[in-house]
């Protein structure tokens, strides 16, 4: 069964507790500083891979128009005041209602086709984050010294934990609604 198949199977599917079939919503959340040369590119990749998603662009005080570049591509803009990730990224968590979240980066670095198998390999497995491993070689998905810094802390967390795990500073995650409310 291909991906795209599974994923149309799980939007069929029954929701806890319910009567009638409804779709499953996913959500697109990007947050983003800065990212107004790549923003359009994510989000038509992502509307191309994910066609049913509401794609969210939470701008964090950008000072180049990235929430103009993000509004024009189709995506629903929202902003963030409080500077850094972490504040961005709870306020997705709290304003948006979704089955199925998927958080990438602006900033192009990751392949949206992944994003139909990421979901799958979510609800098949009844998991509540599947996170994407970059693909080294790609320069841009790594800015100087972050290669080294997550090879550390990944290596030091496989370790710990015993498990093998490759990229865990990875930007690009899909989670159940379960983990993020």
């Amino acid at each position: 069964m291909s991906s795209n198949q599974s994923l149309a199977r799980q939007r069929a599917q029954l929701a806890p507790g319910a009567m009638v079939a409804r779709p499953l919503r996913v959500a697109v959340l990007v947050p983003c500083y800065n990212e107004e040369r790549a923003i359009a590119e994510v989000v038509a990749d992502f509307r191309a891979a994910l066609p049913d998603a509401r794609i969210y662009v939470y701008d964090n005080n950008s000072k180049d128009n990235t929430a103009a570049a993000a509004r024009g591509a189709g995506a629903v803009v929202r902003s963030e005041i409080h500077q850094g990730k972490g504040y961005v990224v709870r306020r997705m968590f709290n304003d948006i209602e979704a089955d199925v979240y998927v958080l990438v980066d602006g900033d192009a670095t990751y392949d949206a086709s992944s994003a139909p198998k990421m979901i799958d390999k979510l609800l098949d497995d009844r998991l509540d984050m599947v996170v994407a491993t970059r693909i080294d070689t790609e320069e841009r998905a790594y800015r100087r010294g972050h290669r080294t810094g997550n090879l550390v802390l990944t290596g030091l967390v496989a370790h710990i934990f015993g498990r093998a795990f490759t990229d865990i500073l990875s930007g690009y995650r899909v989670f159940s609604r379960r983990f993020v409310k």
